[in-house]
């Protein structure tokens, strides 16, 4: 019975905590544009660096 009265605010605590991260995430606009970024995975970007540059030509041949 004595651990009932450390395990509920210990729950309560962490109730807290995640409800607090959940406010976070909505205030600093983490679910602002949810079907942009659905979208944007799909397309094909022209940007980004290079992946073989001219002049660093990769041969697997030994």
């Amino acid at each position: 019975m004595i651990d009932f009265f450390f395990l509920v605010p210990i729950a309560i605590g962490m109730g807290l905590a995640g409800l607090a991260a959940f406010m976070w995430c909505l205030k600093s606009g983490q679910y602002d544009d949810l079907d942009g970024a659905a979208a944007r995975i799909l397309l094909e970007a022209d940007e980004g660096p290079d992946p073989d540059p001219p002049g660093e030509h990769h041969s697997f041949r030994s």
